[in-house]
């Protein structure tokens, strides 16, 4: 498996908990020492471990507003 490292380099917001403590969270995230991209996954209360996730470019993250705005909830 290959090496990989990460930084956050800000917290957002946490979306949801589970009843273990595992948040899902947005935050802004610098993988392997690129551009930092927007991260929506779930993290371990140490930021740790971490599940599967998206990462979305600040372009991709305005779509996904304007999708999500255009939803009626």
């Amino acid at each position: 498996m290959s090496s990989f490292n990460y930084e956050i380099l800000e917290e957002i917001g946490q979306v949801s908990e589970s009843s273990k403590g595992w948040t899902k969270e947005l935050n802004l995230i610098s993988w392997n020492k690129r551009d930092a991209k927007y991260d929506l996954r779930d993290w371990a209360p140490d930021h740790e471990k971490m599940g599967k996730g998206i990462t979305l470019t600040r372009e991709e993250l305005k779509s996904l507003r304007e999708l999500l705005n255009g939803m009626d909830l």
